[in-house]
């Protein structure tokens, strides 16, 4: 999976923190990712991608690109913090891990309540803002 993006060294450890994905290892001969890529020449583009340790989930992957956001995304990733969870069990987990994003710079933008229908869920965006539920 590919977002395009500002900072994708931010935008990786952002999600890495989110899913429990690692980071790659910084090259040798660097001591962070970002002196590594301000050794590149300007117009390389620049791509860094973060994993599921446990190799089960897929990898996501984050392109530097010229543009920003303009538009509301076409696709989303649900973050399941509830799965298996209802009322006010699953509520009340959905909002603690919203206050943990928003502490890593989530930003919350809309709480459903279950209706009967459909369980809770929370929208949020991530550091750059993409849209991304908590289920």
């Amino acid at each position: 999976m590919t977002f395009d993006c500002a900072d994708p060294v931010r935008l990786a450890a952002f999600w890495c923190e989110v899913l429990g994905y690692v980071l790659p290892a910084v090259p040798d001969g660097f001591a962070t990712w970002e002196e590594c890529f301000r050794s590149l020449p300007p117009e390389d583009a620049v791509y860094f991608a973060c994993t599921d340790p446990s190799g089960v989930a897929p990898r996501l992957l984050f392109q530097r690109v010229p543009e920003g956001k303009a538009v509301k995304n076409r696709v989303h990733l649900d973050v399941r913090a509830g799965a298996g969870l209802v009322g006010e069990e699953r509520l009340a987990t959905l909002e603690a891990e919203c206050a943990r994003l928003m502490a890593l710079g989530a930003k919350h933008v809309l709480t459903q309540r279950a209706d009967g229908v459909n369980e809770s869920c929370i929208t949020m965006q991530d550091v750059e803002g993409n849209e991304f539920c908590l289920a």
